[in-house]
């Protein structure tokens, strides 16, 4: 009898094992991160939302991703390096954080460079973006493809015209030396906050204005504290939908087309929801209170314009990127 239990207990203790075992394996086989910065209202988060939802399907319930937005898995810098460890699998990362490793994203800033978000999407394909994703290889990612938001403009506490109008005020802006060279020659001091102290720190008055997108604006209704909104068009708002290499490597030859193929679907259905929402999102923010401002933008253009060379003369990537993209 006491033989006969020892031997029972053995058994399901190898069982349980087995159990676990092969729990940790399915959990790490499925259990897939993706993390951005935007809200959850935001197109990069809807693109987000239908990688995770193509990718279980598409694998059979093999692989499921959890999004996070509102960097909740951490800042950008942050979630590169949990990237680059494995530790996270999705991103989609604006391509002025990536410009922190891969100097040649910052094309994508270059001001005056785009008509609209139709044209930045088309840019996407030339061949100086696609390398600028197979340079993010040495970083320890992925570039699989783009995704993008809205043009960029102005929301405002005090209307703004023209440059002349942001003299010494405090701009939000996003943190990276091309955004601020153009605020700086716009007269403007840019200042790197976080999305989620953008409000306070406009009813604070500890800022004048924001550099923002309308999909931003919309979702976190910035125009209820600074409600003048000037049209300048300044910029293209990009990010890269990229995966860790580390993970990436790890995959089977048929697991990789399978991802890509999804990215691309959702890189194309992305592409569409972008140019259809910046113009809905205005329409939504002129009815929701937001004041449009006219603005001088010839004055804004020839701002532009000396920032263009400074990034274009010091990078033949960025060079080339902006005669393809002026070519289309």
């Amino acid at each position: 009898m006491r033989k006969s239990l020892i031997t029972t207990l053995k058994t399901a203790a190898a069982a349980g094992l087995c159990a676990l075992a092969f729990g940790a394996g399915s959990a790490s086989a499925q259990a897939l991160k993706l993390g951005h910065i935007t809200p959850p209202s935001h197109v990069w988060h809807q693109v987000s939302e239908k990688i995770a939802a193509d990718l279980e399907k598409a694998s059979g319930g093999k692989m499921k991703t959890a999004v996070s937005p509102l960097q909740k898995l951490g800042n950008e810098a942050q979630m590169i390096n949990l990237m680059q460890a494995g530790a996270m699998q999705f991103g989609v990362f604006t391509v002025g954080g990536l410009s922190n490793r891969e100097e040649s994203f910052l094309a994508w800033s270059l001001p005056y460079t785009f008509r609209d978000v139709e044209h930045a999407t088309r840019a996407a394909a030339s061949p100086a973006a696609q390398e600028m994703l197979k340079r993010l290889e040495a970083h320890g990612m992925v570039g699989l493809g783009y995704a993008f938001a809205g043009m960029r403009h102005v929301l405002s506490l005090e209307p703004v015209k023209s440059p002349k109008d942001l003299a010494n005020k405090k701009i939000r802006s996003f943190p990276s030396p091309i955004y601020n060279d153009w605020w700086t020659a716009n007269g403007a001091a840019p200042t790197a906050l976080p999305l989620f102290e953008v409000a306070p720190s406009l009813t604070t008055k500890l800022l004048d204005a924001v550099d923002v997108d309308l999909d931003a604006l919309v979702g976190l209704k910035f125009h209820q504290q600074a409600p003048n909104l000037t049209l300048t068009n300044h910029m293209a708002f990009p990010a890269a939908i990229v995966v860790s290499k580390k993970w990436w490597d790890a995959r089977t030859d048929a697991e990789r087309a399978m991802i890509r193929k999804v990215v691309a679907d959702a890189e194309t259905w992305g592409y569409k929801t972008a140019i259809e929402a910046d113009k809905s999102n205005l329409e939504k923010a002129k009815a929701d209170g937001a004041k449009v401002i006219e603005a001088d933008l010839k004055a804004f253009q020839a701002v532009g314009g000396p920032v263009r060379d400074k990034y274009t003369g010091k990078n033949p990537l960025i060079a080339d990127f902006y005669k393809q993209s002026q070519g289309l």
